[in-house]
């Protein structure tokens, strides 16, 4: 099993979730995130003053997944959440050794 983490532009987060579900995979977590890489922020004007904002809101989405999904819906997000400019995100794919369904006890493909 393998733990898609996706960090994307929020508006971007509904165009992702329909193509991911187009390919069959329900299930995910999504988080208001703030953060930055080489956007670095950037400068706003509020009540005549300039100021900068480093922090530029960002949507994480958590996704586990059989190991056979994961170069789809690596595919799936990246062309759903591309916008071609600065700051469209990145993917991270991390192993996971074990998921436990509370509810019913399910434990690893069965839970997810």
């Amino acid at each position: 099993m393998k733990k898609i983490e996706a960090v994307i532009k929020p508006f971007k987060l509904d165009d992702v979730r329909e193509a991911l579900s187009e390919i069959g995979i329900a299930g995910m977590t999504a988080i208001e995130v703030k953060g930055f890489g080489r956007q670095k922020g950037h400068t706003e004007l509020y009540r005549g003053a300039e100021y900068v904002v480093d922090f530029l809101p960002k949507m994480k989405l958590e996704i586990v997944i059989n190991d056979d999904q994961v170069d789809r819906c690596i595919d799936v997000i990246t062309n759903a959440a591309r916008t071609g400019k600065i700051g469209d995100g990145k993917i991270f794919v991390t192993d996971v050794i074990r998921v436990v369904r509370i509810r019913t006890g399910e434990r690893d493909n069965d839970a997810i």
